[in-house]
């Protein structure tokens, strides 16, 4: 059910093209929303806003913030291209379609690295391996709709961009706000190839929609990533999700998430593991793993690790960032050094 409230802007805490940050007054109470002003236009001090509040009310996930649902009078931008997005729903947004602006799409993929992440805050670690290892900067993120569907809402991606790590952002399915917009995730692997990208990195937005079962979690779109990969012609790369700190017994050491994409998977893929890799995580995978086209390859991250660390650009999961939980981090960090190998051959 629906919760939301009306506030007013007190004042526009950071704002970015596609973004703002407020803080807002609801009923003598401080809160802080996200707007977007492609869905609801510019917001300014003093409007008044109507805010979807469910998240925060319950406890859940957004990071405490609530969302601008409307602000009475104010006109978004019209928009471009004819294809629709967050399709029936009251937020839905007009978006051109990449595959039409580029086509004929490339038939295949090329051999080009596909690394499949489960979380956001892994794509970092991927294209930090890749660059210490001299994958170099043509490297494309393809954003699903698994998690958050704007890309605005990604503080990290502002970052990456701001770097030159990543060079391309392309939103598949309902996730809208890319630099391209993809009808799909197989179409969005081809228009990272039509742009150029020497690598892809494939994951969701923040944000994943998890339970305690082994298949019921929006990270198995990894799985779909793989085998779309491996379909057209691309090298697939697995990265698992490892923790040593986590506080859910079924996410330590290998998570029951990734045993669930290797449980459905049906195609050959490479998967990058750290060295060295703890022991209870090694002794899952080896069960896992045996008498499928799984190829486990172990990658020294220790270095790249280091160099990470100087580049000061702290990143977190669940609050946790690399000195407190390195092997979920590392795991990341062996698929984008493996990825930069295997772009080489």
């Amino acid at each position: 059910m629906l919760h939301a409230r009306w506030g007013q802007v007190e004042r526009v805490l950071s704002a970015a093209p596609h973004r703002q940050e407020l803080l807002v007054q609801v009923d003598g109470q401080w809160r802080r929303a996200i707007a977007f002003p492609d869905l609801v236009g510019v917001a300014r001090p003093g409007d008044r806003v109507w805010l979807n509040t469910t998240a925060v009310d319950l406890g859940l996930g957004t990071g405490g913030w609530d969302f601008v649902i409307a602000i009475p009078g104010r006109v978004p931008p019209p928009g471009r291209g004819e294809a629709m997005k967050l399709r029936y729903t009251p937020a839905q947004v007009r978006v051109p379609a990449a595959e039409e602006a580029l086509a004929p799409l490339p038939a295949g993929l090329a051999g080009m690295p596909v690394v499949a992440a489960e979380l956001h805050s892994q794509v970092a670690a991927v294209l930090a391996g890749w660059h210490w290892a001299g994958g170099g900067p043509a490297a494309a993120y393809v954003m699903t709709d698994g998690g958050a569907l704007p890309a605005a809402v990604s503080r990290l991606l502002d970052r990456l961009r701001a770097r030159g790590w990543v060079g391309r952002v392309i939103t598949a399915g309902q996730a809208f706000g890319g630099d391209d917009e993809a009808a799909h995730l197989a179409s969005a692997l081809l228009i990272a190839r039509a742009r150029g990208a020497a690598l892809a990195v494939v994951a969701m937005g923040p944000g994943i929609l998890g339970t305690g079962e082994t298949l019921g979690h929006s990270g198995l779109d990894q799985a779909w990533t793989l085998t779309l990969a491996h379909a057209l012609g691309g090298r697939p790369i697995l990265v698992p999700r490892l923790s040593a700190a986590d506080r859910r017994p079924r996410h330590r050491g290998l998570s029951h998430h990734t045993a669930g994409v290797l449980g459905v998977l049906a195609v050959p893929v490479w998967l990058a593991l750290p060295r060295p890799l703890p022991a209870a995580a090694a002794r899952s995978l080896s069960r896992l793993a045996a008498g499928s086209g799984v190829v486990p390859v172990q990658v020294a991250t220790a270095a790249a690790a280091r160099w990470w660390r100087r580049q000061a650009m702290e990143v977190v999961s669940m609050g946790r960032d690399l000195v407190a939980d390195p092997p979920f981090f590392h795991a990341g960090l062996a698929a984008g050094i493996l990825a930069a190998a295997l772009a080489r051959r």
